[in-house]
């Protein structure tokens, strides 16, 4: 079994999984564009390298 944040483009299960929250809180973040993702069809998908250049972004702007 591959680890699933070693992987170039994550699911929403796979993000919950990394980011460590709820399915539908990322979910609801994802449909108001808080987050950077791309729908397909009507499935997401996330580059994890856009993830993690968001959440250095997200911790500089929180002061973290």
């Amino acid at each position: 079994m591959t680890n699933e944040t070693s992987d170039q483009v994550m699911t929403l299960d796979e993000l919950a999984n990394y980011l460590k929250v709820p399915k539908s809180t990322l979910y609801k973040a994802v449909q108001e564009g808080r987050i950077p993702g791309q729908k397909i069809g009507k499935q997401w998908r996330f580059a994890k390298a856009a993830i993690d250049r968001w959440l250095d972004t997200e911790a500089k702007q929180n002061g973290a």
